[in-house]
């Protein structure tokens, strides 16, 4: 019975050790497709348009994963009043994403419309894309993987999670979901 059980334990940290293994191999391929330079990287925007990270030079940018359907979805509003606040300063770019219990389900004419008869959302949206797992946006990779951004390792947990790169394309921050898009933290940081 013991040899039983000591196999079957053998048995399962081999199995834990190949996942682990080839998670790590997986995010090395990711890694060596993204550039360790934020303005090496571009996006398509809600329209189709493909649009390069390199034309927000000398501006601060905040990148956040949105959902029309999320109980932070309200936070529209404060985006919208943070970006206005530093127009010409400060570009907000949302990246509709709906990997969060499915809460953004609709196409990209019906978040834009959406966005735009709620809430006034004037600032740039993007195409629906992933932010975590095998599918994830590059521009995602770079966001979450302190290799890339020099910083610090992330993770997108939900809805409503804010990034902000300065105006030199250096990483300086991670604000989760409950952090207000108005809070002093995120405006202090801007406002230098």
């Amino acid at each position: 019975m013991k040899i039983i059980i000591i196999i079957s334990i053998v048995l399962a940290m081999v199995s834990i050790y190949a996942f682990k293994k080839n998670k790590h191999a997986l995010k090395t391929q990711l890694i060596g497709q993204t550039s360790s330079n934020i303005y090496d990287l571009s996006y398509t925007s809600i329209n189709g348009d493909s649009m390069s990270m390199a034309d927000l030079k000398g501006k601060y940018v905040m990148i956040v994963n949105v959902a029309s359907k999320c109980g932070f979805t309200p936070q529209y509003e404060q985006l919208e009043k943070l970006y206005k606040q530093f127009e010409g300063k400060l570009v907000i770019i949302g990246f509709p994403c709906n990997q969060f219990l499915g809460q953004e389900p609709g196409s990209e004419t019906e978040i834009a419309a959406f966005c735009q008869k709620n809430y006034g959302v004037t600032f740039p949206l993007s195409s629906k894309i992933d932010v975590k797992g095998k599918n994830q946006h590059p521009l995602y990779t770079w966001l979450t993987s302190k290799s890339l951004n020099n910083v610090e390792d992330a993770e997108v947990k939900w809805n409503f999670h804010k990034f902000l790169v300065g105006p030199d394309g250096n990483y300086l921050g991670s604000f989760g979901s409950r952090v207000d898009p108005l809070d002093a933290s995120i405006v202090s940081l801007i406002s230098k």
